[in-house]
């Protein structure tokens, strides 16, 4: 791993290229998971509609998702317009820019120290490295891999500016860190590390034209904090000090400190979340931590004069973790694989150089790196079928983490979204049970509930299915559509006072609601009430004036008030939506016929026989016999 400047780059750049993207793509044969793609793409109309003038504004203004990153919008919106749905292209987009980030880190760092075989090393363990498929593989978190690319320009430029200092050099610096602040405000700390790079691998003096420099940049990152705090608080993303102390985000921040150390060396029981440690962590994990932590820190600083990649690469990793240790808690994890994408880059450049400094024999440098490469590899292709789809990602968390409450809420909605209830409602209680009061885990295990009682209502297991929605409304209250259904369940059962009674709550939650009426007409009608069912059917019109059951339904309340001429109308509404629909001719025939209108009845008969319709012969031989047929 000799200092080299010999020759082009571009074998190397291509080589690194074409390994990292084999190995990660199997990732071209998964799918969305329902973890947050849908929020970003698969769900979202400003979206998955293409890159239109209406959307590029929604991506400029909106703070969806909590999120405030127009960039990574406009990207997804581009894929939609390329590939549509097809998760295959949009995963393509995100190897392409993992990629790409691999090979710029190479170009940048071998030109910053002139190493290129330890630069080549560097970036090929990013490349590979297993705790980056969750920002590869994800789709959803486009935001790192397009926001690192726009970092890794930002050091190429900056390092030309260094060269040669101009203003139109210093202004592509500028624009390219606010691109990736655009994408994702991951890097806001990159003017300090712009700093320490002066210092090492940049070698600059000049240290107050150096902080001088930093300011326009400080700005962009004061900017798009601002924008992060603006977009996260409006939607209800960051966690309050009443419900995370300060104290326990600092201890945690200290374990997962050196718990990311742990898992960059050894990435196994790699989880798509880590829950957060709500009932505290043990004195001795996060004083131990702090003593770790101090104790690398100053063994840095103390070799930083014979050693600086040590300081520069420790300082890196510590910088660049520091928006995302959770000091400022957006979310409830406790730590995520995805935080490591740029800070693992500094850890990879100390321990790199002090391993080359060691003059170890050729051979075995050679060997341990092959060796790492192949673990890494083996690892990253593993870890991708994790993300096949939503079923395997979280029952894999829920393998490798305990307590987990969110892989037990998303597992539930995906088992859910396949029709498999009761397992979904296991899950729930699991989510429930180790978070109580989560609004989420409340509303899916509801949405779960009614969904089990929707299925058992139609396999005729009515009082099942009402137990099932009746477990749902604890949670969801408010539910107008459960309500309704609860109350035509009781109308089957017979239980008609208390089946009126949920039908009249779910039209105080929700008066526009058709289903509603619908029910509260036919309880009515089941109970006599000719009059108030004829209003409700009237009432479902006005908010769903295509409806064919009210039309009928009304139509038959009338008839049976003797209200004939109302009662004709409706069914003659009826036979306009739908012309073929056989008890609405017979309802219709009948109604003429006891209005005395026996020539319209005949053909009412004919046009019954014309679109195929059966009719009661009976009622054709009274109608035949008025006619003298």
């Amino acid at each position: 791993m000799g200092k080299t400047t010999v020759g082009s780059p571009a074998p190397i750049a291509i080589l690194l290229a074409a390994v990292v993207f084999l190995c990660f793509s199997p990732v071209l044969r998964n799918g969305f998971t329902g973890y947050d793609d849908p929020d970003y793409v698969t769900d979202n109309v400003h979206v998955n509609t293409g890159l239109s003038r209406q959307n590029f504004v929604w991506a400029l203004t909106s703070a969806h998702s909590s999120n405030w990153h127009p960039l990574t919008w406009i990207s997804h919106q581009i894929d939609c317009s390329l590939f549509g749905l097809n998760p295959a292209g949009h995963h393509l987009t995100n190897l392409l820019l993992h990629t790409a980030n691999t090979v710029l880190l190479f170009l940048w760092l071998s030109g910053a120290t002139g190493f290129r075989g330890r630069s080549a090393f560097v970036a090929l363990v990013f490349g590979l490295h297993p705790l980056h498929v969750e920002s590869v593989a994800w789709v959803a978190e486009r935001k790192d891999v397009l926001s690192t690319l726009f970092g890794m320009l930002t050091l190429l430029a900056y390092s030309a500016y260094v060269r040669r200092p101009a203003v139109s050099r210093y202004a592509l610096v500028a624009g390219l860190f606010a691109a990736s602040l655009l994408a994702k405000p991951m890097l806001v700390t990159l003017p300090l590390l712009l700093l320490l790079l002066d210092w090492w691998p940049l070698g600059r003096t000049g240290v107050r034209r150096a902080i001088l420099e930093k300011l326009p940049l400080v700005a962009l990152s004061a900017l798009s904090i601002a924008a992060t705090v603006w977009a996260q608080r409006r939607g209800g993303s960051v966690v309050t000090i009443e419900q995370l102390p300060l104290a326990l985000r600092l201890e945690n921040s200290a374990v997962s400190c050196i718990r990311y150390l742990w898992k960059t060396i050894w990435p196994v029981d790699l989880a798509a979340f880590y829950p957060f440690p709500f009932h505290g962590v043990p004195s001795w994990a996060w004083i131990a931590s702090l003593l770790a932590i101090a104790a690398v820190s100053g063994l840095a600083v103390a070799a930083g004069r014979r050693h600086p990649w040590l300081a520069a690469g420790w300082f890196w990793y510590g910088l660049t973790l520091l928006p995302v240790i959770g000091i400022v808690q957006v979310g409830l994890q406790a730590m995520a694989d995805r935080y490591m994408y740029v800070p693992m880059i500094g850890l990879l450049i100390a321990v790199t150089w002090e391993v080359a400094q060691a003059f170890l024999p050729v051979w075995f440098s050679r060997s341990a790196a092959l060796l790492v490469l192949g673990l890494c590899a083996v690892l990253s292709w593993r870890q991708i079928q994790v993300w096949e789809d939503g079923v395997s990602l979280f029952t894999h968390a829920l393998e490798v983490t305990q307590d987990n409450f969110l892989a037990h809420d998303n597992l539930g909605v995906e088992l859910d979204n396949r029709g498999r209830f009761e397992e979904a409602l296991a899950h729930y209680r699991e989510t429930l049970r180790i978070k109580p009061g989560d609004r989420r885990g409340e509303q899916n295990y509801a949405q779960a509930s009614f969904a089990k009682g929707e299925r058992l209502f139609e396999s005729g297991k009515l009082d099942e299915a009402l137990a099932s929605f009746r477990e749902g409304i604890r949670y969801r209250p408010r539910d107008a559509l459960a309500r309704t259904q609860m109350g035509k369940i009781l109308t089957q059962q017979r239980h008609l006072p208390a089946a009126i009674a949920e039908l009249r709550t779910a039209l105080a939650i929700d008066p526009t609601l058709a289903a509603a009426h619908m029910g509260l007409g036919v309880a009515f009608a089941w109970s006599g009430q000719a009059a108030e069912a004829g209003r409700a059917f009237a009432d479902a019109l006005r908010y769903e004036p295509t409806n064919v059951e009210a039309h009928y339904d009304l139509g038959l309340v009338m008839a049976s008030m003797e209200r004939n001429a109302e009662a004709l109308e409706s069914f003659e509404a009826v036979l306009r939506l739908k012309p073929d629909y056989g008890p609405a001719h017979a309802a219709r025939i009948e109604a003429l016929y006891r209005m005395g209108r026996y020539e319209e009845a005949w053909r009412a008969v004919l046009d019954a026989r014309a679109v195929h319709v059966e009719v009661d012969r009976g009622l054709v031989a009274r109608v035949a016999a008025r006619q003298g047929r």
